[in-house]
Protein backbone atom coordinates (compact mmCIF):
# COMPACT_ATOMS: atom_id res chain seq x y z
CA UNK A 1 0.00 0.00 0.00
CA UNK A 2 2.80 2.29 -0.13
CA UNK A 3 2.91 3.36 -3.25
CA UNK A 4 -0.56 4.88 -3.01
CA UNK A 5 -0.20 8.99 -3.11
CA UNK A 6 -1.38 10.05 0.12
CA UNK A 7 -4.30 11.84 0.30
CA UNK A 8 -7.61 12.59 3.08
CA UNK A 9 -11.13 13.13 2.46
CA UNK A 10 -12.64 15.17 5.72
CA UNK A 11 -15.53 17.81 5.84
CA UNK A 12 -16.37 16.57 2.42
CA UNK A 13 -12.95 17.94 1.05
CA UNK A 14 -10.35 16.32 -0.55
CA UNK A 15 -6.63 16.79 0.69
CA UNK A 16 -4.22 16.34 -1.41
CA UNK A 17 -0.35 16.58 -2.69
CA UNK A 18 0.79 16.29 0.41
CA UNK A 19 3.75 18.72 1.83
CA UNK A 20 4.65 17.73 5.24
CA UNK A 21 3.94 15.81 8.85
CA UNK A 22 4.55 16.70 11.80
CA UNK A 23 3.44 15.64 15.50
CA UNK A 24 3.75 19.77 16.91
CA UNK A 25 -0.12 20.46 17.39
CA UNK A 26 1.02 24.28 17.83
CA UNK A 27 1.95 23.96 13.21
CA UNK A 28 -2.17 24.31 13.44
CA UNK A 29 -2.01 27.93 14.39
CA UNK A 30 0.28 28.80 12.07
CA UNK A 31 -0.69 28.26 8.42
CA UNK A 32 -2.13 25.92 5.77
CA UNK A 33 -4.70 23.55 5.24
CA UNK A 34 -4.26 20.07 7.38
CA UNK A 35 -5.68 17.09 8.17
CA UNK A 36 -5.50 15.97 11.55
CA UNK A 37 -4.98 12.19 13.30
CA UNK A 38 -5.38 12.51 17.01
CA UNK A 39 -4.72 8.84 18.14
CA UNK A 40 -6.46 7.44 21.18
CA UNK A 41 -2.96 6.18 22.46
CA UNK A 42 -0.09 7.39 20.55
CA UNK A 43 1.21 10.85 18.88
CA UNK A 44 -0.56 13.07 16.61
CA UNK A 45 -0.45 13.31 13.06
CA UNK A 46 -0.75 16.60 11.67
CA UNK A 47 -0.88 16.21 7.63
CA UNK A 48 0.09 19.65 5.69
CA UNK A 49 -1.61 19.57 1.94
CA UNK A 50 -0.49 21.78 -0.59
CA UNK A 51 -4.30 21.28 -2.27
CA UNK A 52 -7.66 21.27 -1.31
CA UNK A 53 -10.90 20.91 -3.44
CA UNK A 54 -14.36 19.75 -3.14
CA UNK A 55 -14.34 16.01 -2.64
CA UNK A 56 -15.67 14.24 -5.92
CA UNK A 57 -17.02 10.60 -5.67
CA UNK A 58 -14.19 7.88 -5.51
CA UNK A 59 -12.82 7.07 -8.85
CA UNK A 60 -10.50 4.37 -7.64
CA UNK A 61 -11.66 0.10 -7.58
CA UNK A 62 -14.62 -0.49 -5.28
CA UNK A 63 -13.51 -1.90 -2.01
CA UNK A 64 -12.58 -5.74 -1.99
CA UNK A 65 -15.32 -7.18 1.01
CA UNK A 66 -13.90 -8.84 4.01
CA UNK A 67 -15.41 -12.64 4.32
CA UNK A 68 -17.68 -12.32 7.50
CA UNK A 69 -16.32 -15.40 9.05
CA UNK A 70 -12.60 -13.98 9.51
CA UNK A 71 -13.68 -11.51 12.29
CA UNK A 72 -12.34 -12.12 15.94
CA UNK A 73 -12.72 -9.92 18.65
CA UNK A 74 -10.19 -8.80 21.44
CA UNK A 75 -12.61 -9.44 24.25
CA UNK A 76 -15.07 -12.34 23.98
CA UNK A 77 -18.95 -12.04 25.77
CA UNK A 78 -17.59 -13.38 28.59
CA UNK A 79 -14.51 -11.34 29.42
CA UNK A 80 -16.55 -8.09 27.94
CA UNK A 81 -19.11 -8.85 30.47
CA UNK A 82 -17.47 -9.44 33.11
CA UNK A 83 -15.58 -6.15 32.56
CA UNK A 84 -18.90 -4.82 33.21
CA UNK A 85 -19.28 -6.45 36.25
CA UNK A 86 -16.04 -4.71 37.23
CA UNK A 87 -16.67 -1.13 36.01
CA UNK A 88 -20.52 -1.46 38.04
CA UNK A 89 -18.58 -2.69 41.10
CA UNK A 90 -15.98 0.73 40.93
CA UNK A 91 -19.23 2.61 40.73
CA UNK A 92 -20.49 0.58 43.56
CA UNK A 93 -17.61 1.81 45.64
CA UNK A 94 -17.11 5.58 44.54
CA UNK A 95 -14.34 5.03 42.38
CA UNK A 96 -15.98 6.22 38.93
CA UNK A 97 -19.48 7.36 37.84
CA UNK A 98 -19.47 6.31 34.06
CA UNK A 99 -16.29 4.10 32.34
CA UNK A 100 -16.94 3.65 28.60
CA UNK A 101 -15.75 0.01 27.47
CA UNK A 102 -14.83 -1.03 24.13
CA UNK A 103 -13.42 -3.95 22.24
CA UNK A 104 -11.66 -4.38 18.95
CA UNK A 105 -12.79 -6.50 15.72
CA UNK A 106 -10.14 -7.70 13.44
CA UNK A 107 -9.96 -9.64 10.23
CA UNK A 108 -7.51 -10.28 7.25
CA UNK A 109 -7.34 -7.99 4.20
CA UNK A 110 -9.50 -9.27 1.37
CA UNK A 111 -6.17 -9.54 -0.34
CA UNK A 112 -2.74 -8.40 0.76
CA UNK A 113 -1.59 -5.43 -1.14
CA UNK A 114 -4.83 -4.86 -3.06
CA UNK A 115 -7.06 -2.84 0.33
CA UNK A 116 -7.49 0.42 -0.26
CA UNK A 117 -8.23 2.60 2.79
CA UNK A 118 -9.65 5.33 0.61
CA UNK A 119 -12.23 2.40 -1.29
CA UNK A 120 -13.48 1.54 2.17
CA UNK A 121 -14.31 5.20 2.61
CA UNK A 122 -15.83 5.20 -0.22
CA UNK A 123 -18.26 2.20 0.38
CA UNK A 124 -19.17 4.01 4.19
CA UNK A 125 -19.83 6.85 2.14
CA UNK A 126 -22.87 4.63 0.52
CA UNK A 127 -23.75 2.29 3.22
CA UNK A 128 -23.55 4.02 6.15
CA UNK A 129 -23.02 7.92 5.38
CA UNK A 130 -22.19 10.16 8.48
CA UNK A 131 -22.19 13.36 9.21
CA UNK A 132 -18.41 13.75 10.61
CA UNK A 133 -17.21 10.40 8.07
CA UNK A 134 -13.52 10.92 7.44
CA UNK A 135 -10.63 9.02 5.00
CA UNK A 136 -6.97 9.49 5.61
CA UNK A 137 -4.45 7.52 3.77
CA UNK A 138 -0.53 8.79 4.57
CA UNK A 139 1.26 5.52 3.52
CA UNK A 140 4.86 7.13 4.77
CA UNK A 141 3.49 7.12 8.13
CA UNK A 142 1.53 3.91 8.28
CA UNK A 143 -1.73 5.51 8.28
CA UNK A 144 -5.15 4.40 6.65
CA UNK A 145 -8.25 5.04 8.22
CA UNK A 146 -11.70 5.43 7.49
CA UNK A 147 -14.53 6.84 9.78
CA UNK A 148 -17.98 6.95 9.71
CA UNK A 149 -18.39 8.75 12.80
CA UNK A 150 -21.50 10.40 13.50
CA UNK A 151 -20.02 12.29 16.29
CA UNK A 152 -18.48 15.83 16.85
CA UNK A 153 -15.58 16.29 19.21
CA UNK A 154 -14.20 20.06 18.34
CA UNK A 155 -15.22 22.65 16.19
CA UNK A 156 -13.33 26.03 16.14
CA UNK A 157 -14.50 28.65 14.50
CA UNK A 158 -11.35 31.63 15.41
CA UNK A 159 -12.49 31.78 19.52
CA UNK A 160 -15.48 29.82 19.29
CA UNK A 161 -15.75 26.65 19.95
CA UNK A 162 -18.22 23.98 20.32
CA UNK A 163 -18.22 19.94 21.17
CA UNK A 164 -21.13 17.61 20.67
CA UNK A 165 -20.65 14.52 22.51
CA UNK A 166 -22.97 11.95 22.30
CA UNK A 167 -24.35 9.08 24.76
CA UNK A 168 -27.12 7.26 24.85
CA UNK A 169 -27.70 4.47 21.39
CA UNK A 170 -30.68 1.84 20.76
CA UNK A 171 -32.23 0.33 18.12
CA UNK A 172 -34.96 3.69 17.85
CA UNK A 173 -36.12 6.48 20.24
CA UNK A 174 -38.56 4.05 22.10
CA UNK A 175 -35.81 1.67 23.07
CA UNK A 176 -33.93 4.82 24.75
CA UNK A 177 -33.75 3.96 28.17
CA UNK A 178 -33.45 6.18 31.51
CA UNK A 179 -29.70 5.07 32.02
CA UNK A 180 -29.44 6.44 28.24
CA UNK A 181 -29.83 10.18 29.26
CA UNK A 182 -28.55 9.75 32.55
CA UNK A 183 -25.28 8.89 30.40
CA UNK A 184 -25.59 11.74 28.54
CA UNK A 185 -26.07 14.07 31.36
CA UNK A 186 -22.55 13.17 33.07
CA UNK A 187 -20.68 13.03 30.10
CA UNK A 188 -22.04 16.92 29.16
CA UNK A 189 -20.95 18.24 32.49
CA UNK A 190 -17.21 16.58 31.66
CA UNK A 191 -17.07 17.91 28.59
CA UNK A 192 -18.35 21.63 30.95
CA UNK A 193 -15.26 21.10 33.11
CA UNK A 194 -13.03 20.70 29.69
CA UNK A 195 -13.84 23.73 27.93
CA UNK A 196 -14.36 25.32 30.80
CA UNK A 197 -10.38 24.99 31.76
CA UNK A 198 -9.31 27.11 28.23
CA UNK A 199 -12.60 29.27 28.00
CA UNK A 200 -13.63 32.29 29.03
CA UNK A 201 -15.51 32.65 32.57
CA UNK A 202 -19.31 32.36 32.18
CA UNK A 203 -19.12 31.36 28.27
CA UNK A 204 -19.67 27.80 28.28
CA UNK A 205 -23.13 27.36 27.79
CA UNK A 206 -25.10 24.07 26.70
CA UNK A 207 -27.61 24.81 23.71
CA UNK A 208 -28.60 21.60 23.16
CA UNK A 209 -29.37 18.51 25.65
CA UNK A 210 -30.34 14.86 25.11
CA UNK A 211 -31.26 15.48 21.89
CA UNK A 212 -32.78 12.25 19.38
CA UNK A 213 -30.67 11.94 16.51
CA UNK A 214 -31.56 8.94 13.56
CA UNK A 215 -28.41 7.63 12.20
CA UNK A 216 -27.83 4.04 9.74
CA UNK A 217 -29.38 1.35 11.95
CA UNK A 218 -29.86 3.36 15.03
CA UNK A 219 -30.53 6.42 17.13
CA UNK A 220 -28.49 8.50 19.70
CA UNK A 221 -28.83 10.91 22.22
CA UNK A 222 -26.54 13.76 21.44
CA UNK A 223 -25.84 16.94 23.52
CA UNK A 224 -24.24 20.39 22.52
CA UNK A 225 -21.82 22.24 24.39
CA UNK A 226 -20.21 25.54 23.75
CA UNK A 227 -18.08 28.53 24.56
CA UNK A 228 -15.35 31.38 23.64
CA UNK A 229 -11.78 30.26 23.98
CA UNK A 230 -9.87 32.70 26.02
CA UNK A 231 -7.49 35.06 24.19
CA UNK A 232 -3.79 33.54 23.29
CA UNK A 233 -5.54 29.76 23.38
CA UNK A 234 -4.59 27.57 20.67
CA UNK A 235 -4.89 24.01 19.27
CA UNK A 236 -2.32 22.37 21.48
CA UNK A 237 -3.83 23.93 25.00
CA UNK A 238 -7.57 23.14 23.46
CA UNK A 239 -6.92 19.33 22.86
CA UNK A 240 -4.53 18.95 26.17
CA UNK A 241 -7.39 20.29 28.10
CA UNK A 242 -10.18 18.55 26.11
CA UNK A 243 -8.54 15.28 24.95
CA UNK A 244 -9.43 12.43 24.75
CA UNK A 245 -12.84 13.02 24.41
CA UNK A 246 -15.25 12.37 27.67
CA UNK A 247 -17.67 10.20 25.46
CA UNK A 248 -15.15 7.12 24.91
CA UNK A 249 -13.70 7.80 28.28
CA UNK A 250 -16.15 8.00 31.33
CA UNK A 251 -16.24 10.06 34.48
CA UNK A 252 -14.26 11.16 36.37
CA UNK A 253 -11.92 10.56 33.05
CA UNK A 254 -8.53 9.70 34.75
CA UNK A 255 -9.99 7.42 36.85
CA UNK A 256 -12.24 5.95 33.94
CA UNK A 257 -9.07 5.89 31.90
CA UNK A 258 -7.04 3.88 34.77
CA UNK A 259 -10.04 1.24 34.19
CA UNK A 260 -9.79 1.53 30.33
CA UNK A 261 -6.26 0.49 30.46
CA UNK A 262 -6.72 -2.78 33.36
CA UNK A 263 -10.23 -3.59 31.42
CA UNK A 264 -8.80 -3.41 27.75
CA UNK A 265 -6.39 -5.95 26.48
CA UNK A 266 -5.18 -3.95 23.41
CA UNK A 267 -4.35 -0.42 22.67
CA UNK A 268 -7.52 1.47 21.01
CA UNK A 269 -5.16 3.53 18.68
CA UNK A 270 -7.42 6.13 16.69
CA UNK A 271 -10.15 4.24 17.64
CA UNK A 272 -11.88 6.75 20.22
CA UNK A 273 -9.28 9.69 18.99
CA UNK A 274 -9.78 11.96 16.62
CA UNK A 275 -9.82 12.66 13.09
CA UNK A 276 -10.79 15.83 11.15
CA UNK A 277 -9.46 19.09 9.53
CA UNK A 278 -8.01 22.32 10.06
CA UNK A 279 -7.90 25.54 8.37
CA UNK A 280 -4.92 27.29 10.32
CA UNK A 281 -5.46 30.44 7.77
CA UNK A 282 -9.12 31.46 8.56
CA UNK A 283 -8.16 29.76 12.80
CA UNK A 284 -11.20 26.90 11.65
CA UNK A 285 -11.18 23.86 12.05
CA UNK A 286 -13.31 20.46 13.02
CA UNK A 287 -12.28 16.60 14.99
CA UNK A 288 -14.54 13.99 14.68
CA UNK A 289 -14.58 11.35 17.76
CA UNK A 290 -12.73 8.37 15.84
CA UNK A 291 -16.13 5.95 16.47
CA UNK A 292 -17.34 3.82 13.80
CA UNK A 293 -14.12 3.79 12.50
CA UNK A 294 -11.80 1.20 10.18
CA UNK A 295 -8.05 1.11 9.94
CA UNK A 296 -5.54 -0.88 8.50
CA UNK A 297 -2.37 -2.08 10.62
CA UNK A 298 -0.17 -5.22 9.76
CA UNK A 299 -2.64 -6.39 7.26
CA UNK A 300 -5.23 -6.91 9.19
CA UNK A 301 -8.60 -4.41 9.17
CA UNK A 302 -10.11 -3.15 12.78
CA UNK A 303 -12.82 -1.70 13.61
CA UNK A 304 -13.49 -0.80 17.37
CA UNK A 305 -17.09 -0.94 19.34
CA UNK A 306 -17.71 -0.10 22.94
CA UNK A 307 -20.23 1.70 25.13
CA UNK A 308 -20.56 3.66 28.20
CA UNK A 309 -21.31 1.74 31.24
CA UNK A 310 -23.57 2.70 34.28
CA UNK A 311 -24.51 1.27 36.93
CA UNK A 312 -27.85 0.50 35.58
CA UNK A 313 -26.25 -1.14 32.87
CA UNK A 314 -26.21 -4.87 32.38
CA UNK A 315 -23.69 -7.04 31.16
CA UNK A 316 -25.74 -8.41 28.24
CA UNK A 317 -27.18 -5.05 27.46
CA UNK A 318 -23.89 -3.55 27.15
CA UNK A 319 -22.83 -6.34 24.66
CA UNK A 320 -26.05 -6.51 22.26
CA UNK A 321 -25.18 -2.44 22.50
CA UNK A 322 -21.29 -3.04 21.00
CA UNK A 323 -23.21 -5.75 18.73
CA UNK A 324 -26.02 -3.06 17.12
CA UNK A 325 -23.03 -0.43 16.72
CA UNK A 326 -20.73 -2.85 14.30
CA UNK A 327 -23.43 -4.38 12.88
CA UNK A 328 -24.21 -1.83 10.18
CA UNK A 329 -20.73 -1.52 9.33
CA UNK A 330 -19.64 -5.14 9.25
CA UNK A 331 -21.81 -5.11 6.23
CA UNK A 332 -20.54 -2.72 4.71
CA UNK A 333 -16.56 -3.90 5.12
CA UNK A 334 -17.87 -7.40 3.76
CA UNK A 335 -19.82 -5.68 0.76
Amino acid sequence: MTDRAPLAVVGGRLFTDLVDVTADLEALDHSGQWAVVLPFDGPPLCARFARVRSARPWPGPVWKGVAPDTWRTSLDRDRFCRGVDAIRDAIAAGDVYQVNLTRRLSAPLPREGSADVAALGAALGIGNPAPYAAVVRIPSVGCHVASASPERFLRRDSRQVASSPIKGTAASPADLLPKDRAENVMIVDLVRNDLGRVCEWGSVQVPALCAVEQHPGLVHLVSTVTGRLRPGIGWAEVVEATFPPGSVTGAPKLAALDMIATLEPVPRGVYCGAIGWVDADRRQGDLNVAIRTFWIDDGQLHLGTGGGITWDSTPEGEWAETELKAHKLLGVAGA
